[in-house]
C-alpha cells in the first residue's frame, strides 16, 4: 500500500488524480479529484457546484482560451452513482448509465484526450451505492505509448472496498515533454482520518505551483448522506454539502 501524500509529494507533475475507496472506520464511500497545470489556461479554473456535483469554472474569463479541455463538469450524480473523471465523458457515462449501459460501455465512444503530443489520457470513474452495499470502478483510454493510431482501454473494478483502502489515479506518471501516460493499476493507498484531515492531506501535499483545484466527497453508505470539500488556489472555498 502507497501513503497517498508521498506519492503526491515526490511528484511534482501528476497532472489529473481521482482517487475512490472507503474510510479508514468502513463507513463512508471516498471520492477526491484534482487538477493540476502548467499554463495560464490550465491554471485559470476553479471548482464550483453545481446540484449535486461539480464544474470547472474560469477564475478571470479575460485569460480564459480554448474552453474544450478545461471546462466541464467533473462530478455528476444519476440515482445511486457518482461519476468522477477528468473531462467531459462525465457527461457520456452520465447518458450511457442513464440509458442502461455498462460504465465500460458508455466509454467505448471516447479516446484519449486530442491534445498532441501529450495524447492526455481519460481517466474516469464511478461510485455505486444501494442499500448499503458499495462498489467502485475506475478506468483510463490512452494512447498505446504514445502512438494515438490505437487507444488503449482499461477498466478496475472493486466489488468489496475494504476500510482504509483507496485506488489512486492519475494521467501522468511525472513531468515531462511530452508528458508520459500513467502506466498500470490504479495505485493501492491509504485513507484515514475523517473529510477535513483527508483534504488537507491532499492539498498540502500537491506540488505548490501546479496545483489548481481539489474536490473531495464522503458519502455515508448506509444513508447516502454526504459532504463534500471544495479547495481552490484562486480563492478560499469550502463547500458543505447534504448532511
Amino acid at each position: 500500500m502507497f501513503q497517498l501524500d508521498q506519492e503526491l509529494k515526490s511528484n511534482a507533475y501528476p497532472g489529473r488524480g481521482i482517487v475512490m475507496g472507503r474510510s479508514a472506520d468502513g463507513q463512508y464511500a471516498v471520492a477526491a479529484y484534482f487538477i493540476m497545470g502548467r499554463s495560464t489556461n490550465s491554471r485559470n479554473r476553479v471548482f464550483v457546484e453545481e446540484g449535486e456535483g461539480i464544474r470547472t469554472q474560469a477564475f478571470d474569463q479575460s485569460k480564459l482560451e480554448d474552453p474544450s479541455l478545461v471546462i466541464y463538469a467533473p462530478v455528476r450524480v444519476l440515482n445511486h452513482d457518482t461519476i468522477v473523471t477528468n473531462g467531459d465523458q462525465t457527461d457520456t457515462v452520465y447518458e450511457g448509465l442513464a440509458a442502461g449501459k455498462t460504465f465500460e460501455q458508455a466509454l467505448q465512444s471516447r479516446t484519449y484526450e486530442p491534445d498532441a503530443p501529450n495524447y492526455t489520457p481519460r481517466i474516469s470513474g464511478v461510485m455505486h451505492i444501494e442499500n448499503g452495499a458499495y462498489h467502485y470502478c475506475l478506468s483510463i483510454l490512452k494512447s498505446d505509448d504514445g502512438n494515438p493510431d490505437c487507444c488503449n482501454r482499461y477498466t478496475f473494478s472493486y466489488d468489496a472496498p475494504v476500510a482504509g483502502e483507496g485506488r489512486f489515479l492519475h494521467t501522468y506518471l511525472h513531468d515531462g515533454s511530452p508528458l508520459p501516460s500513467f502506466q498500470g493499476e490504479p495505485k493501492k493507498v491509504e485513507i484515514a482520518g475523517d473529510i477535513d484531515a483527508f483534504t488537507e492531506l491532499i492539498w498540502n501535499s500537491l506540488d505548490p505551483e501546479n496545483k489548481v483545484s481539489l474536490f473531495v466527497r464522503y458519502i455515508n453508505i448506509g444513508t447516502g448522506a454526504y459532504e463534500t470539500r471544495i479547495c481552490n488556489k484562486n480563492q478560499s472555498e469550502t463547500a458543505e454539502g447534504r448532511a
